[in-house]
This record gives structure tokens, sequence and C-alpha cells, in this order.
């Protein structure tokens, strides 16, 4: 905690709360029932959780006397035998009204159709052996939503020592993990060898899972080359070109769906995602997933024609990645950002398996925080 110049007056008690002078020269408000609740000896060092219970408090909390001493403010309370002691440095973070800095807030990169020979890359054995570089790895995917992790293990655990490096699996109505490959009789276009158009996975999904892995076990066919596309670089775009398609895709929900024998998920989506600062975030989209239209007719006149010409943007060669995936690679990225697809193979021509599974954004972004951050409530 750095020391700072102490405060020339002593705190001002009003009915409320109490003002103090910080090292802006300025007086500063701070509410008594806030005060006492976030004293330093509410939290338990051992769970880092709220063990001070403000509910049962006879009264509002008043304070009797409030005092600078040495580099802190203390505080008396009205009917307690408590002093609250506050290091003026611990107020300075809070002096002005805003959430608490997040490291795992990271500005988006936006990237373009030739962006793989510069896509992030990391080791597995790596990832696995220095936090320091799995703290790399996940700032790439905070920033640039898509890394590639090289000399992966060729077996079902080398997935899952993987994804479980960012948080725990998320299943899906697929299940824990899903194999991509050509089947008899297929319940997703993903299991055939025909084309398959840019997506997001799984959007019939009320929260869709936001870290998609995909292993690549072998890939000898004819074809098959992967696509993806930066979801951001195209919305920002799209929002310049079309502000009105824009405010329509980024507003009105849109109805998806997922069917079979055994299965009816369904669920409403924008397609394209804003941020808590009003930025995009990434999408939701998916041609072989989208249910019949439900809007007004009079307004799908405007909505159907800004929907495909986002649409044609993120096919746009400009926006779009083609490469071969080899076996032994990962692919990592934010379900929610980037779209991805194949192009068609003739499964005869060789083998072509893909593993995969997925983990939560927020887990990922948790995870960051506790690599890169120290904790608040330690001893």
């Amino acid at each position: 905690m750095n020391v700072m110049t102490l405060p020339a007056s002593s705190p001002t008690l009003k009915a409320k709360g109490l003002e103090i002078v910080l090292s802006d020269g300025l007086p500063h408000y701070f509410n008594y029932y806030w005060l006492r609740d976030n004293c330093p000896t509410s939290f338990s060092s051992a769970t880092r959780e709220r063990s001070f219970d403000i509910f049962h408090l006879d009264a509002a909390p008043l304070a009797t006397a409030a005092e600078i001493v040495g580099d802190a403010l203390e505080i008396t309370w009205v009917g307690e035998d408590h002093v609250t002691r506050f290091p003026l440095g611990w107020l300075e973070q809070y002096k002005s009204v805003g959430p608490r800095l997040d490291p795992a807030d990271k500005a988006r990169m936006p990237w373009f159709g030739d962006h793989y020979p510069d896509v992030p890359r990391f080791s597995q054995p790596d990832l696995v052996r220095d936090p320091a570089i799995r703290a790399q790895w996940i700032e790439a995917l905070l920033v640039e939503g898509f890394a590639i992790v090289t000399d992966m293990p060729d077996s079902d655990e080398g997935l899952t020592q993987t994804a479980t490096l960012l948080g725990h699996i998320r299943p899906t109505f697929f299940g824990h993990y899903f194999d991509v490959r050509t089947h008899i009789n297929p319940t997703n276009t993903a299991y055939t060898a025909a084309a398959l158009e840019l997506h997001t996975d799984t959007p019939a999904e009320e929260h869709a899972p936001g870290v998609q892995f995909l292993h690549c076990r072998a890939n000898t066919v004819q074809g098959g080359y992967s696509l993806y596309s930066d979801g951001v670089a195209v919305a920002n775009d799209f929002k310049k070109l079309d502000p009105e398609g824009f405010k329509l895709l980024s507003e009105i929900s849109i109805p998806f769906y997922c069917e079979h024998d055994d299965y009816d998920m369904r669920s409403r989506q924008t397609v394209i995602e804003l941020d808590q600062h009003g930025e995009v975030s990434g999408l939701t989209i998916s041609q072989h997933m989208l249910d019949f239209l439900d809007l007004d007719q009079a307004l799908l006149d405007d909505y159907y024609p800004a929907f495909c010409r986002f649409g044609k943007m993120l096919q746009d060669k400009k926006y779009m990645m083609t490469f071969l995936m080899k076996a032994g690679e990962c692919m990592v990225f934010d379900n929610h950002r980037i779209v991805h697809g194949r192009a068609a193979y003739v499964a005869e021509s060789g083998d072509r398996y893909l593993r995969g599974t997925y983990v939560d954004r927020a887990e990922m972004r948790s995870t960051y925080r506790a690599l890169v951050a120290e904790g608040r409530f330690k001893a």
C-alpha cells in the first residue's frame, strides 16, 4: 500500500456519513453504512468472504468520532465496542464512483483474414508447467479471442488437462465432450463431410459456453480447411457501414433452436453482443440453428437485409482466416466472439478427427485474475 500525504484537516462527521480530504486536496464523502460494512475486520482471511452481517445491527451505523492516526482513518461507532481502521491509500481507490479495477477487462484487438501467421501459439507442456505462460495465454484469449496450443498429447486426457487450466469443463446438451468426425446418422452438420458455414456453437442454449477447445487428433483428408473470422472486427466495421442495421442486430433478439429425438433446446439471442462499456464483445449466429424468425413481418423488411448484409461480411475474405489444422494442435477461442466453420472434404480420402469441449468465459477471467492479481483479504 502506498503511503500518501496526510490530509491537513480532520474528517467532518455528518448525519449519514463523513467527509475526508484525500490526496487530491478535495473533500470526499463516504456513507456510514458503506464504511461499517467494509471495515477490514468484516472479512475472513480464511474464506475471503464478508463475515460481518450488517443486518444484525440494531440501528443505522453512526460514527461518534473519526480521526487520522498515522496513515489511516480511525472511526469509533455509536453503540458498538468497535473501531474501524481504514488505510488512507485504500480509501483512495473508492473516492470516485465506478467498479473496481478488473485486470481481466482487456481492450479487444480486432484481427483480419491475414492474421494466421501472427496467431498467438503456446506449447501445451509449457502451459502446464509455467503459470506465467498460462497468464500470457489467457491474456491472448481476452485480447484476440483466438490462440493455438501446440504439442498436444494424443489422448482424451490431454484435452481435459488443457481445458481445465482455464476452468471447469462446461457441459452442453451434447455432453461434456464432442467428437467431430463423419457419422453414419449425424445429428449435427459438423458430423458430416459437408461444408460448415461460419457460426458460433450452441446458440440454442440460454447461456452458450464461452471458450471452445478443438483438439485436432488427425487430419489427412482432402479439403476440410478451417475457417475463422473475428466477430468483433466484422461488427465494428458493420456499425460504420450500417449503423441502423447494427442497432437492429444488437438490440433485437431472435430465436435459435436445436432439436432431435431426445432434446428440443430453444433460446433468444441478439446477433451482436455488447459489453458493459457498450463495445462489441461477440456474436451469436448460426444459419443451421436459426429458428423461423418470429418478428413482425414489417420489421423483417429492415431486419432481414441487415442480417444478410452482416452475414455476407462475416464470409468476406478480408476477415476470414483459412488454414489446415494439424494433428497435435488445439484451437482455443472465444465462442461468443470468433465464428468458425469448415470447407467440405472427401471423407474417404483419409482420417479427420477433432475432439472438443468448452469452458465458460467467466471461469477463464477468474483464472486470469488469480494468476496476475493479489487477493484483497489475505491475512
